[in-house]
């Protein structure tokens, strides 16, 4: 399977938010359509959690605003497996500086 663009969400419970809409709640994890696991190993068929195709990996971070208002814990596996360096932004390019001054004799 090609997995193309961000993940989705799978996560331990549900609301309903002002649309009707159902969104993510409780521990959320990030999760392909299309595969039976999020992407830290857990297997949502025996977790017991709930899919959410519709909402964005991204958008259960608090700072997106989006569909993290009742999200209590995001996993930090799920964080590093999808790219992420932390719950605050996207790895960007990342050059080695040398830690060590060439020694001159």
């Amino acid at each position: 399977m090609i997995r193309r663009g961000e993940p989705s969400v799978a996560a331990s419970g549900q609301w309903r938010g002002d649309d009707g809409m159902r969104l993510p709640s409780g521990e959320v994890h990030a999760w392909y359509p299309g595969t039976n696991q999020t992407l830290c190993g857990l297997a949502l068929s025996r977790s017991g959690l709930l899919r959410f195709h519709h909402v964005r990996w991204p958008d259960v971070f608090p700072e997106s605003g989006g569909a993290a208002e009742e999200v209590g814990r995001v996993c930090p596996r799920c964080v590093a497996a999808s790219g992420r360096r932390s719950h605050r932004g996207w790895s960007g390019t990342w050059t080695r500086t040398s830690p060590r001054r060439p020694r001159h004799r």
